[in-house]
């Protein structure tokens, strides 16, 4: 008999517990209709906030004045500092993403700043 109430409580507890996931979840959905109806929710039309049309002339943005020169800048000083270091090895003293300094170092190289040996670069 001790396993059968054992059973029907667990199983009590299981339907309790769902009955309150569901209870949440009507909530949220109920939210959700309000917001719908409310005009709140939705998809917003129009252009984003802060955006400009094609049609109007404004002042181009101004970058922020980096202290310590372009991330070019960076990586010939290194390379000039430690010839023959490596792509991830610049990155890493750069603390940023290799994928985004080998994109750098390809310009370098195209502007013949740095040379690629292998996987070294040297100044050029």
């Amino acid at each position: 008999m001790a396993s059968i109430s054992n059973v029907i409580d667990e199983a009590r507890n299981l339907l309790e517990k769902r009955l309150a996931e569901l209870d949440d979840e009507r909530k949220r959905v109920e939210r959700a209709l309000a917001n719908l109806i409310e005009g709140k929710g939705g998809r917003r039309r129009g252009r984003p906030k802060g955006s400009t049309s094609k049609s109007k002339k404004s002042a181009p943005r101004r970058r922020r004045g980096r202290r310590g020169g372009t991330r070019a800048d960076q990586a010939v000083k290194l390379i000039e500092a430690n010839p023959g270091i490596t792509a991830s090895e610049i990155a890493k003293t750069m603390k940023i993403k290799p994928n985004y300094l080998y994109r750098v170092l390809g310009e370098l190289e195209k502007e013949g700043r740095v040379k690629k040996k292998g996987r070294q670069y040297n100044a050029a």
